[in-house]
């Protein structure tokens, strides 16, 4: 096969990756949660019912912000019912997931959850705006953050949490451009109510970050003018604009589901376009970020059957979806885009965090373990920190039907404050090994520190209850740093983290 090659130059950078890029998503949804997070009585659990084991897996992933409580659930969610005392928490019909809801587990343990991850986990809090509106999300944020000496603050010093929860980043309602969700609206009647609950909201706190809902996808019918019409009511008044994207293969064809981050990279590219035409025809110096707050490998084409079925269970067995050797490439592919577009996507969560399209799964009362798709993440979470180098492969191609002409080779690098370089790389071809040549240019780097891999002879590989470490990342020899260039063999259809000093 031809050699792939590209060239890393200091001169030439995207932008420095925001921490954030590595967040994730805790909805009330399926096991996320409950058996997942949060199970009073497991072996392993605390005081609050954390699952310790979780937690120790939750911290080697690397998370940073964590959106919640949804997603679709958000839309039909009722803060107070989520406070106080436990046993006076009401029971509630989930719509989004046909499912009931006990609100066992609410507002402060999530935070508490928060805390017990470390000092890099930050909240991430939605507000409804599907079924209730600026009244709510302004009792909400009091309770959440002032401090004390009003109902709401001296309620949640009652409620046993005297210090604030200090939640700076919210997100303004989820999906709305949706028919699927609760209290969906048109993008004038979302625009309005975005921008009166970001006002609102900003004169308690001017310093806040907001997210408005974006496009649930580049596929809707009113992409980029719902994009346009949205920020034309909310430009001054919110710092980014969410996407969300899911991927799956289609009729077999996994030549396109290995290019889903194709389609990613246009997405970005093509929202990026939407909010600067915008900022331009408002004549803003200001510039809207992207919070790519969902995302991930989802075999969704199943889901609406599952849903479909329930009879409002609690927590059940819903989208725990067992990824496989050829997903987490994929989605090591998908993490790649996101920081490939670091200078605009400053936010981003992996959908989601336990169970559900997760990259841990737990059983009830059982072990804990990782999917493939955990060792990427955790992976670019570790070595991604820095400033992303501009990469411009020149790469052996092949053929979608989905996408066309596609490149083998999926690259970028991060270097470190101290100079290290890390080149994530993903190779296509489901067949040949890709030979790689990286020209180095005004970069001290003298030696190949790791070259680690995850690869399996059987693209169908899976990380299972019984079989928990099926397949792991491993070390890869021969790849070499001579003269100034970087030479390596990216073995068929891998994940690829090659780390220089």
């Amino acid at each position: 096969m031809r050699t792939a090659r590209f060239t890393l130059d200091p001169a030439f950078t995207i932008g420095e990756v925001n921490p954030r890029l590595f967040g994730s998503f805790v909805e009330h949804l399926g096991r996320c949660v409950y058996t997942g997070i949060f199970e009073p009585g497991h072996p392993t659990a605390d005081d609050a019912g954390l699952r310790q084991d979780v937690l120790d897996l939750v911290r080697e992933l690397g998370v940073t912000a964590i959106r919640y409580p949804g997603g679709n659930f958000v839309s039909g969610y009722k803060w107070e019912d989520s406070v106080g005392p436990v046993e006076d928490r009401p029971r509630r019909l989930d719509l989004a997931w046909r499912s009931t809801e006990t609100n066992r587990f609410g507002l402060s343990e999530y935070i508490a959850f928060l805390k017990k991850i470390g000092p890099q986990a930050e909240p991430m809090m939605a507000v409804n705006l599907g079924t209730r509106g600026v009244a709510e999300a302004l009792e909400l944020q009091e309770y959440a953050n002032h401090p004390s000496g009003t109902a709401l603050s001296d309620l949640r010093a009652e409620h046993g949490d005297k210090d604030p929860f200090g939640i700076k980043l919210w997100c303004l309602g989820n999906e709305m451009d949706g028919p699927w969700q609760t209290g969906h609206k048109t993008a004038e009647e979302y625009g309005r109510v975005a921008a009166e609950t970001a006002r609102a909201m900003r004169q308690i706190d001017p310093d806040l970050e907001l997210v408005a809902c974006g496009s649930s996808g580049q596929s809707m019918e009113t992409f980029a003018e719902w994009e346009a019409t949205v920020l034309k009511e909310t430009y001054d008044l919110v710092d980014h604009i969410s996407l969300h994207a899911y991927y799956e293969p289609h009729d077999g064809d996994i030549d396109s589901f290995l290019a889903s981050a194709v389609d990613m990279e246009s997405f970005i590219e093509n929202v990026v376009a939407t909010c600067d035409h915008i900022g331009a025809r408002l004549k803003s110096k200001k510039r809207i970020n992207l919070s790519f707050d969902e995302w991930n490998v989802w075999y969704m084409a199943k889901t609406q059957a599952e849903v479909s079925a329930l009879d409002w269970p609690e927590a059940p067995r819903l989208l725990e979806d067992n990824y496989s050797l050829t997903d987490a490439v994929v989605f090591g592919s998908l993490l790649i885009a996101l920081l490939r577009h670091a200078d605009r996507v400053t936010v981003a969560c992996l959908a989601q965090l336990v169970n559900v399209i997760a990259p841990i799964m737990t059983e009830p009362g059982g072990p804990a373990w990782r999917q493939t798709t955990f060792f990427p993440f955790a992976q670019a979470s570790k070595y991604g920190r820095g400033e992303v180098l501009d990469v411009r492969v020149d790469s052996p191609t092949y053929e979608t039907k989905k996408y066309g002409e596609a490149d083998l080779l999926h690259a970028t690098a991060v270097r470190a404050e101290d100079g290290s370089v890390t080149v994530f790389a993903v190779n296509r071809s489901r067949t040949e090994s890709l030979p790689l040549d990286v020209a180095l240019s005004g970069l001290d780097l003298t030696e190949v520190v790791e070259h680690s891999a995850l690869a399996d002879a059987d693209p169908d590989a899976r990380n299972t209850l019984a079989e928990p470490e099926r397949v792991v990342p491993h070390p890869v020899r021969g790849t070499q740093l001579r003269d100034g260039a970087l030479t390596a063999s990216l073995e068929p259809l891998s994940w690829n983290v090659i780390r220089l000093r």
